[in-house]
């Protein structure tokens, strides 16, 4: 078993003991990938690729006839078992092999329907709210997984310069996303999400879906993308404008600009995330815009594109060192459009160091 992953099983085996569990139960796909190294194609919680069961003496992976080359050859160091007749009928006899009497498992991922079938099926056994071990362990990542999220992020830069040596008025949002899309599975695994290009009016929406909208001169072009790369994820957002913007939205480009820097400055290991948003969106309030930053600073990146820690007005929780987290304050104002601009960076002791290179920025005077 290599060193990271034998690490990782046993943190969770002593948790296991210390919370007198028998076994705990992963049906969170990225928990899954985390601790075992099985990649697969989760469709949603009605068909999974595969779950682990994690014992105190054994390391099980559980799946069907679809990923069994697959699971053997990326989890050498788990038992897989094949379930033809479904995951609650092959727990079931586990338990009872193995004699599990208690279990933990992820209440975020599991349904309640799926839930309440697995309990039916290996009855007698309690199963047991293990908390978000897992979740907080992925929100400190080692020197590997840090290597991994900094080429992911070189992958999506590259593609980004790509695409403003030919991205021109006209062209449509779709077009411009069909684009990145394209790059991002020639360079990399593929996207770690579905890129957003909003244009005009519908810069004002955070989470746009991209449409048939050409762009036109001088509007805000807001571009969100990122890049899947041996397992991790990157994320930057750009706001960029195809001729020269007006003074409105020279104004707020720079509030904008200014707030991300405040809060890149601020953020270091001990500082709480509450604070971090607060430095930024106490920029975006003095200049008269608070009501049009609407969203978190930011949020951690790895495995999954949204991971601990959250970066909010809600989150009292410290930063620690090693956590890699976005900075991407915004102003959207309805009807009119918005800005937006996002860096990622590794929490340190001293300071945020940016995984992003700081380029592709304007220096408007206003």
């Amino acid at each position: 078993m290599e060193e990271t992953t034998r690490r990782r099983i046993s943190r969770i085996k002593k948790a296991l003991a210390a919370r007198d569990l028998d076994a705990l139960l992963i049906t969170c796909p990225e928990n899954r990938y985390y601790l075992s190294g099985f990649w697969a194609e989760d469709l949603g919680f009605t068909e999974s690729s595969g779950a682990l069961l994690i014992t105190r003496h054994e390391n099980l992976l559980l799946t069907d006839g679809r990923y069994e080359e697959q699971a053997r050859s990326q989890a050498p160091s788990f038992a897989i078992h094949i379930y033809k007749k479904g995951l609650p009928r092959l727990l079931s006899s586990l338990f009872r092999q193995i004699g599990i009497t208690r279990c933990g498992y992820e209440p975020s991922f599991l349904s309640c329907s799926r839930f309440e079938h697995l309990k039916k099926a290996v009855y007698p056994v309690r199963f047991v709210d293990f908390g978000n071990l897992v979740f907080r362990m992925r929100a400190i990542k080692d020197n590997k997984e840090l290597e991994k999220t900094r080429e992911a992020q070189e992958v999506a830069e590259e593609v980004f310069e790509g695409l403003l040596s030919w991205i021109r008025p006209g062209m449509t949002e779709k077009e411009v996303a069909f684009e990145i899309l394209k790059g991002l599975s020639m360079k990399a695994d593929g996207p770690s999400f579905a890129p957003i290009v909003a244009s005009g009016p519908n810069s004002a929406l955070p989470h746009a879906i991209p449409q048939d909208r050409p762009i036109e001169k001088g509007e805000p072009v807001i571009i969100d993308m990122g890049a899947r790369l041996d397992g991790y994820c990157s994320d930057m957002t750009r706001t960029i404008f195809l001729g020269e913007p007006n003074e409105y939205f020279k104004r707020i480009y720079m509030v904008v600009k200014e707030a991300q820097n405040a809060a890149q400055t601020f953020v270091r290991a001990g500082v709480t995330a509450k604070e971090a948003d607060a430095a930024a969106r106490n920029v975006i309030k003095d200049h008269g815009y608070g009501q049009y930053f609407c969203h978190g600073l930011g949020h951690g990146v790895g495995i999954a594109i949204h991971e601990a820690p959250a970066l909010s007005f809600r989150n009292r929780k410290k930063l620690r060192s090693n956590m890699v987290v976005t900075i991407e304050p915004g102003i959207y104002v309805p009807g009119k459009g918005g800005v937006r601009l996002e860096n990622m960076g590794i929490v340190r002791e001293k300071g945020l160091t940016l995984l992003t290179s700081n380029k592709w920025y304007y220096d408007f005077r206003i």
